[in-house]
C-alpha cells in the first residue's frame, strides 16, 4: 500500500463508522445470549434456585446493556469504550469459574436419584460460548483502540498541515 493510499484510508475513517468493532460486540452479545439460554434452561432439581443465579441474571442484564452501549461508542471511534470492552471480555472468562465450574462439579437429588447438575456436553458448550464472547469483546477493544490511535494521529497531521 502506497503512502497516498494509506492517507486516503485514514482520511475515510473520519466519515465512516467503525463497523468491525461494533459487529464484534454484537457477536459477543450473541454468544452471551447462547450462554444465558443454555445455562438457564437447565432444570435440575432446585440447584439453580439461589442468590448466585439472581446475581448472575442481574450481571447478565448489565453486561448486555454495557456491551450494546459500547458497540455504539466504538462505531464513533471513542477510545474509552475499548477499556470497557476489554474489562467485560475478561469478566466473561472469570464467569467460567463461578456458576459453570461449580455446577459441573455438583450433584443434586432429583426424585431420590443423585444427578449431575451440569453434564459434560453442556459444560463444554457453555465454556465455548463464554470464551468466544470474551474473544470477540477483547478483539473489538483491540481493533477500536488501534483505529482510534490511528485516527487521532491522522487528525493531528491534518491540523498541522492546515496551520
Amino acid at each position: 500500500m502506497t503512502a497516498e493510499e494509506l492517507t486516503i484510508r485514514r482520511d475515510r475513517m473520519r466519515f465512516i463508522k467503525n463497523s468491525l468493532s461494533a459487529n464484534l460486540c454484537y457477536i459477543g452479545i450473541l454468544f452471551d445470549v447462547f450462554y444465558f439460554v443454555s445455562l438457564y434452561k437447565s432444570d435440575v432439581g432446585s440447584y439453580y434456585y439461589n442468590i448466585m443465579i439472581g446475581a448472575s441474571i442481574v450481571y447478565n442484564l448489565l453486561f448486555l446493556l454495557a456491551v450494546f452501549l459500547a458497540s455504539e461508542g466504538v462505531k464513533n471511534y471513542k477510545m474509552g469504550y475499548s477499556y470497557l470492552l476489554a474489562a467485560v471480555g475478561v469478566m466473561q472468562i472469570v464467569r467460567i469459574f463461578v456458576i459453570p465450574m461449580q455446577a459441573h462439579s455438583a450433584t443434586t437429588l432429583v426424585n431420590g436419584v443423585e444427578t449431575a447438575v451440569m453434564s459434560d456436553g453442556q459444560f463444554y458448550r457453555i465454556l465455548v460460548f463464554l470464551v468466544v464472547s470474551a474473544a470477540c469483546l477483547i478483539a473489538s477493544a483491540a481493533v477500536n483502540y488501534s483505529r482510534c490511535r490511528e485516527l487521532t494521529a491522522h487528525l493531528k497531521t491534518l491540523e498541522s498541515q492546515s496551520a
